[in-house]
């Protein structure tokens, strides 16, 4: 999967999961301020967690919206060895067994998984452990963490 195709797969994520948190929030927020959902005695907390519900999925819409409008005015760059890894690289990782990994280093949305199978990308922030290190690392150098107290070494075979 080439950046431009995979850019324009995270932004179509990203409409799609602002949409879909938009409707749960109107829904959150009708059932919120519905007339039958007034609390008759203090253990009657239907309308208040609703209206708990409408503000978090309100707040995560927030959150969602500030990553489209980021990946929309990304300009993807061509990888720059004098430079190393930045925000925009797709980075291909490979495990001591040969297991291989596609990440991209994305500016906001970590965790989003675009695409299936072995063209799987992850995105991932430099506020990650592994974003943190992979910045201004080249082809061929090694970025290791530790997950579980076991030490995980891995290469980097590609960038683009």
């Amino acid at each position: 999967m080439n950046k431009t195709s995979l850019l324009q797969h995270i932004i179509a994520t990203l409409e799609h999961d602002m949409e879909v948190l938009r409707q749960a929030a109107q829904t959150a927020y009708e059932t919120a301020t519905a007339e039958e959902n007034i609390a008759e005695n203090k253990y009657d907390t239907l309308g208040l967690e609703a209206s708990y519900l409408a503000t978090g999925q309100a707040r995560r819409t927030a959150e969602i919206r500030q990553a489209l409008l980021t990946y929309q005015q990304l300009v993807l760059r061509d990888y720059d060895p004098a430079r190393g890894i930045q925000i925009g690289c797709l980075v291909t990782l490979e495990d001591e067994d040969g297991r291989q990994r596609l990440l991209f280093l994305g500016p906001e949305g970590a965790g989003l998984k675009i695409g299936e199978g072995d063209a799987l990308v992850t995105v991932i922030t430099p506020r990650a452990p592994l974003g943190q290190q992979l910045l201004g690392k080249k082809l061929d150098d090694e970025v290791s963490l530790v997950v579980n107290g076991v030490v995980q070494v891995q290469f980097i075979v590609a960038v683009a």
